[in-house]
């Protein structure tokens, strides 16, 4: 009966060529299961317990709060009240001197981290890089040396069918490790924030708390990090989303060089793609890769040569199929550098030289915040360019000035960060210095027309 049992372990817990077979060596091997490597990988895994206090404006009950006159009377009156909102999730010690990767929306808005790891020890701990579109958030544990720590696995060298085990803190019931096998690559679609997500998926089960958790190989190499799972009831249904560990080498990196946001190549360029029917009206035979609908002037992409009707196959030898492919892969390639872009334009085929850059601040946004003499107070514009259009993800024609933050007033009225001002009180802006000006002697009443994704908006309100 042994021997049937040896045979099938051994088979399963082969990995490709790529990575080192481990098979069982005797009958004590068998029985442990996942014992030994478990043992090995789980105290690299933490328990992470984030405070975030929220000021919170309290409103006064009044019988004419519902009357449309009356409310302004009785705005602001209530001092703000702190909330306080607690977050347990999970995060993965990547090197001996206490740098820990965790997912953003575990602790990216946090005004309190502690983290214990798998022997009770406790770390006040701090956000030293943290993307909320990637929803990855590095962090350093204060006083924290010789830890125990995974190394991270070549991502792209994982395979569908390979075996994976998730490790975290499911519901706050303690460290738990459930085995599953790897589902899918290169998934997207199931982003938050900007939608810059790019998963692996597993059918481990990853339950609420095993966000920021590991997941490993059965060399207990990190694969990646949980995140996300697919689910109507908010339980584990087999479909679970881990942030591939390339991007987490990446942002590791950039933090331990200082940076304060983490930053990834522009591209300046819209795409969508291929699929069967614009793969036949580009003359292609099969559907692949992701086609250029529109370039920004001052892209490097356009600089190199690209034109709208290309289409993109690979970045750094690695396929790209949609925009969230292309997002990810120059992220994974990292800035300051080139990266090597395969171009299909009609029949041929050539690979072409890119450099990683960050969007240009040129001609300069000259950001202005309206101070207590405008109407707007707390108002912030800027001229819209690259560098504007990355960061609130504007159209690539955006021209002009928008509206970088809203200020109390402002958004009180409606107006949104991204916002495009056309018009202040009817007189036309071309410069943030003409916002100023016009809102410096403006009456009460104001008048703002906009530009919101495309669509004209016209708000008028009382300061």
């Amino acid at each position: 009966m042994i021997r049937p049992v040896l045979t099938a372990l051994a088979i399963v817990l082969a990995l490709p060529a790529a990575a080192e077979t481990r098979v069982p060596q005797n009958q004590a091997d068998i029985a442990l299961g996942f014992a030994p490597l478990v043992k090995d990988a789980s105290p690299a895994v933490v328990n992470i317990y984030a405070k975030v206090v929220r000021q919170v404006q309290q409103r006064r009950r009044s019988p004419f709060m519902n009357d449309p006159f009356f409310d302004d009377f009785f705005r602001g009156f209530a001092k703000p009240q702190p909330r306080v909102e607690n977050s347990l999730g999970s995060g993965v010690i990547l090197s001996g001197d206490g740098i820990v990767v965790s997912n953003f929306h575990v602790v990216g808005m946090a005004t309190e981290i502690r983290v214990v790891t798998s022997d009770r020890r406790e770390y006040n701990a701090r956000v030293i890089l943290g993307d909320k579109a990637s929803d990855l958030a590095i962090l350093q544990l204060e006083a924290a040396e010789d830890l125990p720590h995974l190394d991270l696995r070549d991502s792209d060298q994982v395979e569908v069918g390979e075996l994976a085990l998730a490790i975290g803190n499911p519901f706050g019931v303690g460290q738990t490790v459930s085995s599953g096998i790897i589902s899918g690559l290169a998934r997207t679609g199931m982003g938050a924030g900007d939608g810059f997500g790019y998963y692996i998926q597993t059918d481990a089960p990853i339950n609420p708390g095993n966000s920021g958790g590991a997941l490993i190989d059965v060399n207990g190499d990190l694969i990646g990090i949980n995140t996300r799972i697919l689910s109507r009831s908010g339980g584990s249904n087999g479909i679970g989303f881990a942030i591939p560990a390339n991007l987490v080498k990446e942002f590791v990196s950039q933090a331990r060089k200082g940076a304060e946001e983490f930053r990834r190549p522009w591209a300046g360029m819209a795409g969508q793609p291929v699929d069967a029917d614009l793969a036949a009206s580009l003359g292609m035979d099969v559907p692949e890769g992701m086609v250029i609908s529109d370039l920004h002037v001052e892209s490097p992409f356009a600089k190199a040569g690209f034109k709208v009707g290309d289409v993109i196959t690979h970045v750094d030898g690695e396929v790209v199929n949609s925009p969230s492919e292309m997002v990810f892969r120059m992220s994974v390639a990292g800035l300051d550098g080139m990266s090597a872009i395969t171009r299909l334009r009609g029949e041929e085929r050539q690979e072409i030289a890119v450099p990683m850059i960050v969007a240009p601040d040129q001609p300069p946004a000259n950001p202005v915040q309206l101070d207590e003499g405008t109407a707007l107070p707390g108002l912030t514009v800027a001229r819209i360019n690259p560098q504007v259009i990355a960061r609130l993800g504007l159209p690539l024609s955006a021209q002009g000035v928008v509206i970088t933050d809203p200020g109390p007033y402002a958004g009180r009225g409606g107006v949104q960060p991204g916002d495009a001002l056309l018009a202040v009180n009817g007189q036309p802006v071309a410069s943030t210095d003409d916002v100023y000006t016009i809102l410096a002697n403006s009456g009460r009443w104001i008048q703002l027309d906009l530009n919101r994704r495309g669509q004209r908006v016209t708000l008028r309100f009382r300061t």
